[in-house]
């Protein structure tokens, strides 16, 4: 493909533009995350003396050393589950195609339609009924529901792009659906697997909503509910709420960073199976 030079500028442009605007809100965070604990800071303002000590003592007020291992083990408790039951439900509606498999598939996509804010009240009530209020389990088996709509569309699509001659050759040799599906699907699949597991972190590690309203104690929540520490009755100190909240998006920086390669590739390969 032949771009002209002013293409590539205005290419170039869009990108800087589009770079600055993302770059620009962490920018924000660490600035003021650097003013005087409790001070209201204005605008983008480089602090005459920077307060690096916010970022230890908001690590402390929000006891996040605690909320560390509690969103681990919510992580542990949701991305093997849900990625393990998209796969084996996007197999099925994407290659195996049983009956009623259409009409299933457009109720994975109307799932993809509701807004976790819009069904915060009545799942409240049903984790009470249940007597899970208060715990990790209101937090991991609602999310691993939430997710299935897109993670199963996710793997279906996946699947489905998958050549059925490889299947059918595979009928003639005596494989069995079980051995189909692993033996042959699931190596084909990991790059669509592994970007749909890296999804799946960084949504569960940022979960903010269903920490706070779920569950009272701090100590059960994510590490994104550590931001309710820093709000008092009569205000919020704004310093250590950004401090916190760099802390907080720290880890899913790093597995970014590690994975984007992967995460791309991924991506690409899965555009062009099929």
């Amino acid at each position: 493909m032949i771009v002209s030079r002013r293409e590539k500028i205005i290419g170039r442009t869009i990108l800087v533009v589009l770079m600055l605007v993302t770059v620009l809100p962490f920018v924000s965070l660490f600035v003021t995350a650097l003013h005087e604990s409790g001070s209201y800071p204005q605008g983008i303002e480089w602090p005459e003396t920077p307060h690096w000590e916010n970022f230890v003592l908001a690590f402390q007020s929000a006891d996040m050393f605690r909320l560390l291992g509690s969103s681990i083990l919510i992580e542990l408790g949701v991305v093997p589950a849900a990625v393990l039951l998209a796969t084996l439900a996007g197999f099925g509606l994407g290659h195996l195609k049983p009956v009623g498999a259409r009409a299933v598939f457009i109720v994975f996509i109307l799932g993809l339609t509701l807004p976790f804010e819009g069904i915060i009240t009545p799942l409240y009530f049903q984790i009470r009924d249940l007597g899970i209020l208060n715990t990790r389990w209101a937090i991991i088996l609602p999310l691993i529901g939430l997710f299935m709509p897109f993670a199963v569309t996710w793997m279906r699509a996946n699947f489905a792009t998958i050549p059925r001659e490889l299947s059918e050759a595979a009928r003639v040799d005596g494989a069995s659906t079980w051995h189909l599906f692993w033996r042959i699907h699931i190596p084909l699949s990991v790059p669509a697997i592994s970007s749909l597991a890296i999804l799946l972190f960084l949504w569960t590690w940022n979960q903010f909503l269903l920490a706070i309203v779920l569950v009272a104690d701090p100590a059960q929540r994510t590490m994104a509910g550590a931001l309710g520490a820093f709000q008092g009755r009569y205000g919020t100190d704004i310093p250590l709420l950004c401090a916190g909240s760099l802390l907080i998006l720290t880890p899913t920086l790093i597995v970014f960073l590690l994975f984007q390669r992967k995460f791309v590739s991924a991506l690409l390969q899965g555009s062009l199976k099929g």
